[in-house]
């Protein structure tokens, strides 16, 4: 299969460290982000909605469903989770083992 524009010019900005760095941390609040959301819209919730069961404000919400958000704090996670009826999951992994997930 042939790869896209993106794809070709992603490999080759993957090959300088601190790209690559930058990439992966923005993978990671992107997926933080996308659970959160995704849980919510299942529990048929809207952001309002959800921020009322926690006591917190829409914008909130919206604050912790950014992909540029990076203030997600084990406590706030939990009480989400909570509120969303679902738990709270960390997986740490060594460098290595991290890169190719």
């Amino acid at each position: 299969m042939r790869r896209t524009n993106f794809e070709r010019y992603l490999k080759a900005r993957l090959k300088d460290p601190a790209f690559a760095e930058a990439f992966s941390r923005a993978r990671e609040d992107w997926d933080v982000a996308l659970q959160l959301s995704v849980l919510r819209r299942q529990a048929g919730l809207s952001q309002a909605d959800l921020a009322r069961k926690m006591r917190t404000s829409q914008q909130q919400i919206c604050r912790l469903e950014s992909s540029h958000y990076q203030g997600h704090s084990l406590r706030t996670l939990k009480k989400v989770a909570k509120a969303l009826q679902a738990q709270v999951f960390v997986v740490m992994l060594p460098m290595k083992a991290a890169k190719g997930a």
